[in-house]
């Protein structure tokens, strides 16, 4: 029998139980050693993934670390222009207080000589004023004497002698009075308009130069408008340095192919142009660069002017004028008046006034010395308070400039009395100069407001019906009311009306005033 049938139908049962169990046992075992074997791997996994985290959570750390110091360095460095730009302004602001400090104290060191000298004048004045009672007193006794004297000898009351002597003496002396005045005036009216006629067109004939007017330049040509945003520079740092290193304002507006440089000093406003230029030229734009270059420009500019103040002193054929003085004379090329140059005008001005000079039989070269230096203060008005005259004739007093010259540049514009010959003759070349045709120019604008401006002030004056103004405002017309206005009245207020067009106004040369009274009598025959 096979085992089979040894075994038994109970025994398969037992082995078959046996292997379903062990295979069971297998079955778990293998699943435990699974999942072991997983559960391993996957915190292998947890735990590489957390180490990734760590490394990059350290790597963000420290790019923002980087990323917070270039914020916090860059940020300082912009706090530190702006309290280096703050502080500049404040050395400005001290700079100009102490300017000003110092002209207030001359100014009060004046009033305190004014002061002085006032109290010495009003202790003379009431030394004179006793004397002066003392003498009227005296008078006053022999005054009553000689009338006594005389009323004895006429045997008239002292009404009566007193207004036959009066009458008598009235009528003599208008008569005789009116016709030599008339025949005085006439004469010297004639002669005085001859001669200075003759003077005067003899001074223009020798010296008729030709002279252009010449403008202010405050534009710079750029090649394209990129070149905007490369001068603006990141964040402006380029226009703010090239704006602090010059002093001049730069203006970048949509005006296409151009830049502004607008300025007050013409000096300033030069270097800047110059220096904008070479900078397009150069194509490196940087502060340090604009430093440099500005530096470089305001040398070259300034050997510039020196050069033009010696170019000018020898046309002039002026000599002896110390270095600085030739300076602040070529800087004059850079100023204009009305549309006139400064420098072109000054040489013209010295040439009119030796010419003048000599045909009056004085010195030209002193004429031509005062005239070529009269406006020598518009160079540094903008840096001196006050006006040109005044300004000019200070700063040559430093050089020993001779009490003729100073005495015609203070009182070209007669601000002070001329103590001498040349400084009328200096006034007048500076208007011929600057009256003749083409010497001068204005806006449209500019003009119309100056001729209402005319006829506005004098229209202002009681009893003036109407005015014109004629000849391009070098000659006010004013026509009043004749039953309103007597003669004597008329000539007050042609002359008040002038004193106020001086005060009010500002024109080159001069500007007639003439005022009309017309009496109209009319009457019908019938």
């Amino acid at each position: 029998m096979s085992i089979l049938t040894q075994i038994g139908t109970g025994g398969l049962v037992v082995i078959s139980v046996v292997a379903v169990v062990a295979g069971i046992a297998i079955a778990i075992f293998s699943q435990k050693f699974i999942f072991s074997t997983k559960s391993k791997s996957i915190n292998e996994d947890l735990n590489k993934k957390v180490e990734d985290a760590k490394r990059e959570a350290e790597n963000i750390i420290k790019s923002a670390n980087v990323e917070a110091a270039s914020v916090t360095i860059k940020k300082r460095e912009e706090f530190n222009q702006q309290m280096n730009q703050a502080k500049e302004e404040i050395r400005e602001g001290e700079r100009r207080l102490v300017k000003r400090e110092d002209a207030l104290e001359k100014q009060v060191e004046l009033l305190e000589k004014r002061e002085q000298e006032l109290k010495s004048k009003d202790q003379s004045l009431e030394s004179r004023t006793k004397n002066v009672e003392a003498k009227d007193k005296q008078l006053s006794t022999l005054v009553t004497q000689q009338k006594n004297q005389l009323l004895k000898i006429t045997a008239m009351t002292f009404e009566e002698a007193k207004n036959l002597l009066l009458e008598r003496l009235e009528n003599e002396c208008e008569h005789e009075m009116s016709a030599l005045l008339e025949r005085k005036l006439e004469e010297t009216k004639e002669k005085s308009e001859e001669k200075a006629r003759e003077i005067i067109n003899f001074a223009i004939q020798r010296y008729a130069a030709e002279q252009t007017c010449e403008a202010s330049v405050s534009t710079v040509d750029i090649p394209s408008d990129d070149m905007k945003g490369r001068i603006i520079g990141r964040e402006g740092r380029n226009i703010r340095a090239f704006e602090k290193a010059t002093g001049i304002d730069v203006i970048v507006d949509d005006t296409p192919g151009v830049i502004v440089v607008s300025g007050f000093d013409p000096v300033r406003r030069e270097v800047a142009r110059v220096s904008m230029e070479r900078l397009i030229q150069d194509g490196r734009i940087h502060p340090t660069r604009i430093e440099e270059l500005v530096e470089q420009t305001t040398k070259d500019v300034q050997a510039k002017i020196l050069q033009i103040g010696k170019s000018a002193a020898v046309e002039a054929n002026v000599n002896g004028l110390n270095s600085k003085v030739v300076y602040y004379m070529g800087s004059l090329q850079y100023r204009t008046s009305y549309g006139q140059n400064v420098l072109r005008h000054s040489i013209e001005v010295a040439f009119l006034a030796q010419a003048m000079a000599d045909e009056l039989g004085l010195d030209g070269s002193i004429a031509r010395r005062a005239g070529f230096l009269h406006d020598i203060g518009k160079a540094m008005d903008h840096e001196v308070e006050g006006g040109h005259p005044a300004i000019g004739a200070n700063y040559l007093k430093r050089f020993d400039e001779s009490p003729i010259i100073l005495n015609a540049v203070e009182g070209h514009h007669g601000d002070v009395a001329a103590n001498n010959p040349y400084t009328p003759l200096v006034a007048a070349a500076d208007a011929i100069s600057a009256s003749r045709p083409g010497a001068r120019r204005e806006t449209l604008e500019r003009y119309i407001k100056r001729l209402e401006k005319l006829e506005e002030i004098a229209c202002s004056f009681q009893g003036v019906d109407s005015c014109f103004a004629i000849q391009a405002g070098r000659e006010i017309r004013v026509i009043v009311d004749a039953e309103k206005i007597n003669d004597d009245v008329a000539t007050k207020i042609a002359r008040d009306i002038a004193k106020k067009i001086e005060d009010e106004m500002t024109y080159p040369g001069e500007i007639k005033v003439t005022l009309l009274r017309e009496v109209r009598c009319i009457e019908y025959a019938r």
